[in-house]
């Protein structure tokens, strides 16, 4: 049976840029991890950029496909929007590479991880305002501008999420649906 060389040195370096960060993870480190020569990795990644790139392509398809599972057709567009949401920001949770990408981030502002965190955002965005799009032309929401709805979108879930989390007890994923629905659908008013 052949080895897949290239699935062996992606998930060596998902594991060492899950365990060491960006900045730490080395070629020579992948290489040991896959057990395979350095020279193997430069068959199929020009540097450790495109080594990367590659994985974070790849978590990003997994984070849209876990969105894409929540959402139930029989559920209205609110109820799908926090399902989406909720398994986006679990999965980024759970991730380790995720965690561990935010954390050197966060901690160090490596340029490439504050390139790729961009992007998992970007792609996080383009998917809530397809769904927003969807939800307008359906009648199921009012027209509004989809890029800034995303954005209100996705923070509101983060800060009830991770930032709330920081300060207090973390919200019960029923707790959170209510007040996204609350500040979002419903308003505040009387």
């Amino acid at each position: 049976m052949a080895v897949d060389r290239k699935k062996q040195i992606v998930e060596a370096a998902t594991k060492s840029f899950s365990l060491f960060g960006y900045k730490a993870t080395t070629m020579d480190q992948v290489a040991k991890l896959a057990n395979v020569g350095k020279g193997t990795i430069y068959t199929f990644f020009k540097n450790k950029e495109e080594l990367f790139d590659e994985i974070v392509q790849t978590l990003i398809i997994e984070m849209r496909e876990a969105a894409e599972k929540a959402i139930d057709p029989s559920k209205t567009f609110h109820e799908n929007v926090h399902r989406a949401l909720f398994q986006i920001l679990q999965f980024r949770k759970k991730h380790q590479l995720t965690i561990k990408l935010f954390q050197e981030g966060k901690d160090m502002g490596t340029p490439a991880v504050l390139e790729v965190m961009n992007m998992m955002e970007e792609a996080i965005l383009s998917f809530i305002k397809e769904k927003i799009l969807v939800a307008v032309e359906a009648g199921e929401i009012k027209p509004c501008d989809p890029e800034v709805t995303a954005f209100i979108m996705l923070k509101l879930y983060i800060s009830l999420i991770f930032d709330w989390e920081q300060r207090k007890e973390p919200l019960s994923e029923e707790d959170i649906s209510q007040l996204f629905e609350l500040y979002l659908f419903e308003g505040l008013s009387i």
